[in-house]
């Protein structure tokens, strides 16, 4: 019995493919809530779940409601969290208020490997982790995502970290830490809206076989941590490096006149770029995050066909 299971809401979709032994792929909340206005994040979350199943894979959606963690969400719980708007952020340190308060939380990378965890599910699906931001050495800014890939053993496929961050402090804190770095089909770190960074990566894979052996043979051996795939956006999605980066490195500049601090920043500095690049930059996110959530089911399914 699952230790967790006063807190666990299971879909019955999910709770069967947990019972089965068949692949089961979570995916955060946080970009449902706070990515995109009500019905395109209806729309985005419900195509990200088809792709999911469409793979051979079972979608699991997790959010916090009515003092439970939703593994897997209804239409109706779906609807209720795309329309709401006192929607908590919540990271680890938000987990135990928003239930104990019931009030609505979207999970974000961190909350929801914890969540994932407790639920028994080996894969999770997103758009791009968070990470060390810019003026680190002013702010000491650096995501609640890395500590927890470093402590939570759930594999994380995603298109890199976002491309506001400081990539390279981002890759070295992730290495202190003994976080595994795996590209899929590139051995250079994909910049969320493009391929390629100057970052060369240590472990690339080919196909979603390799991966699975991987992170089968990091469970066997019982290391600590979780392991992060980064897949690059589509090519026909990329945006141009230099254009991006000249309208990211503006928005950085405005947001420290603003005096934009702490967990505000993110969602100030995307909603800008959306701004500037009038929309290419949420259709680049759009497009990666459907490609990773296919990824993401092949893994899944490649690591059950080997277990």
């Amino acid at each position: 019995m699952n230790k967790y299971n006063q807190f666990l809401s299971f879909k019955p979709e999910v709770k069967e493919a947990l019972e089965q032994g068949l692949p089961v792929v979570a995916l955060e909340s946080t970009i449902i809530s706070h990515g995109m206005p009500y019905p395109e994040n209806v729309k985005m979350a419900k195509k990200v779940e088809d792709i999911i199943r469409s793979e051979g894979a079972v979608p699991a959606t997790i959010a916090m409601m009515n003092g439970q963690i939703k593994i897997g969400l209804s239409d109706d719980d779906l609807e209720t969290l795309a329309k709401a708007s006192d929607v908590v952020k919540v990271s680890r340190r938000d987990i135990a208020s928003v239930l104990a308060r019931k009030v609505i939380g979207a999970t974000t990378v961190a909350s929801t490997m914890i969540c994932a965890e407790m639920a028994g599910i080996q894969f999770f699906v997103t758009g791009g982790i968070g990470g060390v931001h810019k003026g680190y050495e002013e702010t000491l800014d650096v995501s609640a995502d890395l500590e927890e890939l470093a402590n939570t053993n759930v594999c994380v496929i995603c298109a890199g970290a976002k491309a506001i961050l400081d990539l390279p402090r981002t890759m070295e804190y992730l290495e202190t830490k003994g976080v595994s770095v795996v590209g899929y089909q590139t051995d250079i770190l994909p910049a969320f809206y493009t391929r390629e960074s100057d970052i060369t990566l240590r472990h690339s894979v080919s196909n979603a076989e390799e991966l699975a052996s991987m992170v089968h043979a990091k469970n066997l051996l019982e290391l600590k941590g979780g392991l992060l795939v980064v897949n690059p956006i589509p090519k026909s999605d990329s945006l141009d490096a230099s254009y991006i980066n000249e309208i990211i490195d503006r928005a950085v500049a405005q947001s420290k006149e603003e005096g934009i601090l702490g967990k505000d920043v993110t969602p100030y500095l995307l909603k800008k770029i959306v701004e500037e690049t009038k929309g290419k930059s949420l259709e680049a996110n759009l497009a990666l995050v459907y490609n990773n959530a296919r990824v993401g089911a092949l893994i899944a399914k490649a690591y059950n066909d080997l277990t």
